[in-house]
């Protein structure tokens, strides 16, 4: 009878204990915050090599609005415009066309549009970039491939 009382004695000794309980709650609650931190982490950088893209993009468009049209010369203010991996993918395009309110319509270059002005040149300007996440998804595999594109009127 004594063992059994002192048996229960110390059970209840070590369930009101408060030592280490602290360790047990961090053990439980790391792997938790874990997989919620590490996806947004990855989110968050994906997001911020898309804002890249962009701007690399339009430095590629920005370009052709200052010193005109030279796909080369083009190409080489997409690729060099962040510090980023980026290609100016698709290659960038000239094509003349008339705006409207929320697009421009194509048109032959030196004719006249429906409003009485000239057609403009237009310059479209592409850049692409692969994205590896820290962890593999299932729905992404193993890259994602970012891309954006800028259009520019040029004189």
């Amino acid at each position: 009878m004594r063992r059994s009382r002192r048996g229960r004695r110390r059970i209840a000794d070590l369930v009101r204990a408060g030592e280490g309980s602290a360790a047990v709650e961090f053990s439980v609650a790391a792997p938790v915050l874990a997989i919620i931190f590490v996806p947004l982490i990855d989110i968050g950088m994906a997001v911020y090599q898309q804002m890249q893209v962009q701007d690399a993009a339009q430095a590629g468009a920005q370009y052709a609005m200052v010193h005109g049209w030279n796909s080369g010369a083009i190409e080489t203010a997409v690729t060099s415009a962040t510090g980023l991996s980026v290609n100016a993918a698709p290659a960038p395009s000239k094509t003349c066309g008339c705006p409207d309110s929320s697009s421009i319509s194509p048109a032959a270059c030196g004719s006249t549009c429906a409003d009485g002005r000239a057609a403009g040149t237009y310059v479209t300007v592409g850049a692409q970039a692969t994205y590896t996440p820290l962890l593999p998804y299932p729905t992404l595999g193993n890259s994602v491939t970012l891309s954006a594109q800028a259009t520019a009127r040029i004189q």
